[in-house]
């Protein structure tokens, strides 16, 4: 079954050029362009998708918020999003990973490159790794004020499965993490899975703000130790 990915630009020029990308992947396949978040939000309603390649600045309805509205509305809760950005608008970026984008990607990435994120989103996997997002993560400890108590649902989350969310939060992969914790891929993944449920996150990117915001970890930490 082919990936179905909509691609959400005010440009018909580089919507045009992502298409003709991701038309060369076998399991990929375009299933509309939208030129503002309206439109984004209109054709998820209407297309069944996979994935959104979202602009982060349109018309009419940014894609901040289109992000926020798709991750707000449990009919779309099947819908990842993967934000465009030029890499220099780091504020904006972690705006929307913290509405509930899974990654982001710059706009002159390599075709290879945008292909394998578009499958890594729809796998259920964040797009962040630890270099690209250091300086996010040191925006997000600047301007988001940590909260006063600990969230209650923090109390259920076992020590196996913080040790995990402690690992994904520094950028490691569930085969990463497997090999450093002697454990399957498949436990790795459940609890991963167990964590996002009673952290009510919606997916991996949303656990790494989480961990940082909650001060669970802090930029410079090293990784754990064995």
């Amino acid at each position: 079954m082919s990936i179905r990915v909509l691609l959400a630009d005010d440009q018909a020029l580089i919507r045009a050029g992502f298409a003709m990308i991701i038309g060369t992947a076998p399991d990929l396949e375009v299933v509309g362009e939208a030129a503002d978040g309206n439109e984004a939000l209109e054709l998820c309603h209407r297309t069944r998708v996979d994935v959104v390649l979202m602009d982060i600045r349109m018309p009419h309805l940014d894609g901040i918020e289109a992000t926020r509205r798709i991750g707000a509305d449990p009919r779309l809760a099947g819908v990842r999003v993967l934000v465009l950005t030029t890499f220099d608008d780091d504020d904006n970026v972690l705006r929307a990973l913290r509405a509930g984008a899974s990654g982001f990607l710059g706009k002159n990435v390599a075709p290879g490159d945008l292909v394998q994120a578009i499958r890594v989103v729809a796998g259920g996997e964040a797009l962040l790794s630890p270099r690209a997002t250091s300086g996010l993560i040191s925006r997000l400890i600047r301007y988001v004020e940590p909260p006063v108590d600990p969230l209650p649902e923090l109390a259920l989350v076992t020590a196996r499965e913080k040790e995990i969310l402690l690992l994904v939060a520094h950028g490691l992969s569930n085969d990463e993490i497997a090999g450093r914790l002697h454990l399957s891929t498949l436990t790795v993944k459940t609890h991963i899975n167990r964590t996002m449920i009673k952290l009510r996150a919606r997916d991996r990117a949303q656990l790494v703000v989480f961990a940082y915001q909650h001060q669970l970890v802090t930029p410079g930490d090293a990784l754990p130790d064995r």
